[in-house]
């Protein structure tokens, strides 16, 4: 991990300053919260903030980089950094538990423990509870990272009880420059650029067999509700199980189709610099002749009810044959 104030800085200035002003003034919180779209380096900042509040000759609030615990940070084999994600959907209280167990025993080397807990709005009921009284009562010099997409699903009372630092979403300009700078596909940057906030994710992502495939799919999707030339429930019924095997790729499937039409807005508000799908663009000119504002914007809307619906235990493909048969009527 290479990151750095500076690097940090010039993707999330006022985060960055909040947080490097709390160590040099000795105002660490003992727990945040970090909220904001994906992509915006909330884990990156909770990665290098654990290693500032770790490293043996941090100065002026910058990490060594490599004494042993910054190096075990960046490995992540430090054992007094603990990481809790969603099993499967969610995150359980017995995670909790075992975090709350593991903060019981005498630390192994220092007394700062640190936690962080990745998509802290997938807590169930019970975990959420669990959390609430651990941050009520730490058992020891604690900080803790939490991190969110949705920051109204977080208890109330959680929420108050962390220092809450908002993520902007990274300017889509700067962030394709530095995609160029990348060997990436150039066709794909606009693309990229708009449903990931990383170059780190950017990279991987095209690298996935299942991003070419969802590509392809939105693009034969949105062929066929334009034209109806094809049957899109069909379309929907011989590939979502085929190719997707999470709902994660499934979102990001739903955020490419929402940059689909919304390509056909910037058209009709002549500001085509910004579609993202250069290649249906005359498709898109020949359908905006018979399709209306009003139903693009409800399209729209069906497709991010869509993604709502996903965050839930319902079954993925049942929520897309309901979105695709309310595109057609919508259409």
């Amino acid at each position: 991990m290479s990151t750095s104030w500076e690097e940090l800085t010039e993707r999330q200035p006022v985060a960055t300053k909040m947080l490097k002003n709390a160590v040099i003034k000795n105002r660490v919180a003992h727990a945040y919260l970090f909220e904001g779209p994906r992509g915006t380096g909330k884990r990156e900042l909770a990665l290098y903030y654990t290693k500032v509040l770790l490293c043996e000759n941090v100065s002026d609030a910058t990490p060594c980089g490599t004494c042993r615990n910054c190096k075990r940070v960046d490995s992540g084999n430090h054992p007094n950094v603990y990481l809790i994600e969603p099993e499967e959907t969610s995150i359980k209280k017995q995670q909790i538990q075992q975090l709350q167990e593991e903060f019981s025993k005498t630390a192994v080397e220092s007394n700062r423990k640190i936690y962080i807990i990745d998509h802290a709005d997938r807590m169930t009921t019970n975990a959420a509870n669990s959390l609430l009284k651990f941050l009520e009562e730490p058992v020891s010099i604690t900080t803790a990272f939490l991190l969110t997409e949705q920051v109204q699903q977080i208890l109330p009372t959680i929420q108050s009880r962390c220092q809450s630092i908002h993520f902007n979403p990274l300017p889509t300009k700067y962030f394709e420059e530095h995609l160029t700078k990348i060997e990436l596909q150039s066709n794909l940057i606009p693309l990229l650029a708009r449903i990931t906030n990383s170059e780190t994710e950017a990279v991987q992502i095209v690298e996935e067999e299942w991003f070419a495939q969802a590509r392809d799919l939105v693009i034969e999707l949105y062929e066929a509700l334009l034209t109806t030339k094809k049957d899109s429930l069909l379309i929907i019924q011989q590939n979502v199980t085929r190719h997707f095997n999470t709902k994660e790729q499934l979102q990001m499937m739903l955020d490419m189709l929402v940059l689909a039409f919304k390509d056909m807005l910037y058209i009709y508000a002549e500001q085509d610099q910004n579609v993202v799908f250069k290649n249906e663009e005359t498709l898109m000119r020949q359908a905006i002749n018979r399709i209306s504002l009003e139903k693009i914007t409800t399209c729209l809307e069906i497709i991010l009810d869509a993604k709502k619906r996903l965050t839930s235990n319902a079954n993925m493909l049942m929520v897309l044959e309901q979105m695709t048969i309310e595109l057609q009527e919508g259409l």
